[in-house]
């Protein structure tokens, strides 16, 4: 059985793109940041997964998902492989297809924690939430993140 369950945050905005198809299809493109339960000294807080979500679930995440936001997914787990033409070499891919999405948070409590954040005038690269996750600061790039 294939089966994932993630509960974390959006470490950005979703990036939507449409195929080129007579039928043109929503792909949704976005990356979680999941909290560890258990930390090891020297390891990293959270994992970052990459989740892509196609068609009617695809267009309710651009509506309606922002950076930051808590959500959860189920799914399931999908690793691609192709030879890129530049080097030669054998390259990988692991995602989260999504099945299932949901909010984990009321609008409410997402807005209030975003209007708490731009009152504070200097905040570090993580900080923690009450409900155990942390937060990504808008300083990071993505190129900076540990996939």
């Amino acid at each position: 059985m294939n089966k994932v369950i993630l509960i974390g945050r959006l470490t950005k905005d979703p990036e939507i793109r449409y195929s080129q198809s007579s039928e043109p299809l929503a792909v949704a493109r976005y990356t979680m940041a999941v909290n560890r339960r258990f930390k090891r000294e020297n390891e990293p807080d959270a994992d970052f997964i990459p989740c892509v979500s196609f068609g009617k679930q695809a267009e309710f995440i651009e509506k309606y998902f922002k950076k930051g936001m808590q959500i959860g997914v189920t799914g399931r787990i999908s690793v691609r492989s192709w030879d890129d033409p530049q080097s030669g070499q054998r390259r990988w891919q692991t995602e989260v297809i999504v099945e299932e999405q949901e909010f984990t948070e009321s609008r409410g409590a997402f807005e209030a924690r975003g209007a708490s954040r731009q009152q504070t005038p200097a905040s570090p690269a993580y900080e923690p939430e009450p409900d155990g996750f942390a937060a990504i600061a808008d300083t990071i790039d993505e190129d900076d993140l540990p996939f």
